[in-house]
């Protein structure tokens, strides 16, 4: 039921995203913005990517990240800046308050945690009809087997702390703890959240 993510799973993946996360800031950018940068991390040499098929053999379901996570957000956008600011331009337009926070995404550098042994678990998501029942989990542990599989020690991830209690729990349930709680420059009060290998393997 779990696969790696292919180059043409990127739609579905897309509509997955959307679909988990209705009213978020890369769902607001829109599709176009998101396959560019499903593409990408599925393009990346670091990339560690996966999809949940659904009974029709559908992706259902994704995990996506990168080993080595340090700078991994600046070299995507170095290599697809041009199409990235091409998509975000209809976005802009409909909400104009959203540059700055567009523009810090394009032009800072990635702050990710540093080190080879490290992997960024980036985003995850499932179908609302198949949450709960166990897609979630399967799909965190591709990741988890994949990222030691690479030599990765630790894996980190981020979500909001507010408001989010059903996340912050399933992520507590897999084997991961809470070692870092910061503010963005948005005001969003986040988790980061860090497991150690193989915490949560065999």
């Amino acid at each position: 039921m779990i696969r790696t993510f292919e180059m043409c799973d990127v739609d579905e993946v897309v509509a997955v995203h959307i679909s988990s996360f209705p009213g978020f800031f890369l769902s607001f950018l829109g599709s176009r913005f998101l396959s560019l940068f499903y593409s990408g991390i599925c393009a990346a040499p670091e990339g560690i990517c996966f999809v949940y098929l659904n009974e029709a053999s559908r992706p259902a379901g994704f995990v996506a990240g990168s080993s080595n996570p340090s700078g991994f957000y600046s070299r995507l956008l170095k290599r697809c800046w041009f199409k990235f600011a091409l998509a975000s331009i209809g976005p802009i337009l409909n909400k104009p308050s959203i540059i700055k926070r567009v523009a810090r995404a394009m032009l800072l550098p990635s702050r990710n945690p540093v080190g080879e042994h490290v992997a960024g678990l980036f985003s995850i998501g499932v179908c609302p009809e198949l949450q709960g029942a166990g897609a979630g989990k399967k799909l965190v542990q591709a990741f988890l087997n994949e990222a030691q599989n690479r030599g990765c020690k630790r894996v980190f991830l981020s979500t909001d702390r507010d408001n989010n209690e059903v996340v912050n729990q399933f992520y507590l349930d897999c084997g991961f703890i809470v070692e870092r709680q910061y503010v963005t420059p948005e005001e969003r009060r986040m988790n980061e959240f860090w497991i150690t290998l193989p915490a949560f393997l065999g």
